[in-house]
């Protein structure tokens, strides 16, 4: 096959004990997963239809990269997550996940009740771990945490999902292509906050390989 200019290079997470890696196809995003962090919001916690956005496979940063500061924005935000992964027979294996918004972007979108692409799919905006294969973990009750500088900023439970991992992947199954590749970010729990330059982040979740990150 004959192309006009050389095609980008796929977009790949190790596999956690493994040689292998990951092939990312498409990023599915949560919002509103947490109840705690809806009211932090300003939000109503009640069990409503899940809300959905996505980032290009572009986006993804792998373990212990220096993240430059994103243009144009002053209020970058960490938000840590539960990743699925998602494999030919179902849920592959899961990570730990960093959704980097752009806060100040996204307040403006909301107030003219445009889009959050701009605020969420942005370069280096899907911070992700290796990847560990789901026979090697239960992640039902797991505890998620992040830690700012050290100073721990968010801690939650997975078990606190308003909506579990079994009915997000049954939705996108009944609503968008879901194959394997494609990655789902669960939804941050509260204490999202601004990051700075010079900032480290350690994202952890029970039984799977930790994120950690600088910006830069």
């Amino acid at each position: 096959m004959k192309y006009s200019f050389a095609p980008n290079v796929p977009v790949t997470l190790p596999v956690a004990n493994s040689h292998e890696n990951f092939p990312v196809r498409r990023i599915y995003c949560v919002g509103k997963n947490y109840a705690d962090h809806i009211v932090e919001m300003g939000g109503n916690a009640k069990r409503d239809e899940p809300v959905f956005f996505t980032k290009s496979a572009q986006t993804i940063v792998k373990n212990y990269s220096k993240i430059p500061y994103p243009r144009n924005t002053t209020n970058l935000h960490y938000e840590v997550e539960l990743v699925v992964a998602i494999g030919p027979n179902g849920i592959f294996g899961y990570s730990v996940g960093l959704d980097m918004t752009r806060r100040d972007v996204q307040k403006i979108a909301k107030s003219k009740g445009g889009p959050w692409s701009r605020a969420k799919n942005f370069p280096n905006s899907a911070v992700c771990s290796n990847i560990t294969p789901s026979d090697q973990v239960k992640i039902q009750n797991a505890e998620i945490k992040l830690l700012k500088n050290n100073e721990i900023v968010q801690k939650s439970n997975i078990s606190k999902l308003i909506w579990s991992i079994n009915e997000i992947i049954s939705y996108l199954k009944h609503d968008m292509d879901l194959k394997e590749g494609d990655l789902i970010y669960t939804g941050t729990p509260a204490g999202v906050g601004a990051v700075l330059p010079g900032d480290i982040l350690l994202g952890q979740i029970d039984g799977l390989e930790e994120i950690n990150v600088e910006f830069v």
